[in-house]
């Protein structure tokens, strides 16, 4: 654990040499994320922290928020998406729109998730996530630096060997804050009407979309390899 510790610090440490101000995380507030803030609290790096509001995140997610606020004294932008794209989108195909198809669900995700993304990131040069290869068969392969063909940036992964029993043991072990849905065996976090907990011995991936067809790859479109691919890595576990 100490040599994870040591190891994800300097990959912080040289995302923010290298890039400075153009350096941001967007924080999902699940898991991993209470590892990374305090990982760059404790290094004492001012990376920028943004978070996506979708307007339907769970209250546990806003707690958690304000809770990071308070501990470490650390400014979170807060990034909603365009309140005309919302509204043109529920006006057309309801609010329920993500039960209707996989198409419409990544239509709700593209307007609530990737559009706000793409917003943020047009002046940047670089951004962590929370990516862990354990979590997909889509994620076996990233590396602590990669480029990023969507976005044109420089994407790092510095949680990439971590397990999630060491995220968890980490957490605990610093006793600092974290999303209590993780109590209520939440693997996966993001909006409340797409995520659900697991049950013992169920697949993570199951928290996540879960009535969707199996053979329907469940992701959001935050980490997709072309912006224009119908398919792209597993959203899982931290997605940004």
């Amino acid at each position: 654990m100490k040599e994870k510790i040591v190891s994800s610090t300097a990959v912080l440490r040289e995302a923010w040499q290298a890039h400075g101000d153009g350096l941001v995380y967007p924080c999902s507030f699940g898991g991993e994320s209470s590892v990374l803030l305090d990982l760059i609290h404790r290094a004492e790096l001012p990376i920028q922290v943004l978070t996506l509001d979708t307007g339907r995140l769970p209250q546990a997610t806003y707690d958690f928020i304000d809770e990071v606020r308070r501990y470490y004294a650390m400014d979170v932008r807060i990034v909603f998406p365009d309140y005309r794209e919302v509204e043109t989108m529920l006006l057309q195909y309801g609010p329920n729109l993500f039960l209707a198809s996989a198409e419409l669900r990544k239509h709700c995700c593209e307007i609530r998730k990737v559009h706000p993304l793409q917003r943020v990131l047009k002046d940047k040069t670089a951004w962590i996530t929370g990516r862990r290869r354990e979590q997909s068969k889509g994620r076996e392969h990233i590396q602590v630096r990669e480029s990023d063909n969507v976005y044109g940036l420089i994407k790092y992964n510095p949680l990439l060997d971590w397990s999630w029993e060491e995220i968890r043991q980490y957490i605990d072990g610093h006793d600092i804050p974290y999303n209590h849905l993780l109590d209520q065996h939440y693997v996966s976090i993001g909006c409340e009407c797409c995520t659900r907990a697991i049950t013992v011995g169920e697949d993570p991936r199951a928290g996540r979309w879960w009535w969707e067809n199996e053979d329907t790859l469940a992701e959001c479109g935050l980490h997709v390899t072309s912006i224009r691919r119908g398919s792209g890595e597993n959203e899982q576990g931290e997605g940004i």
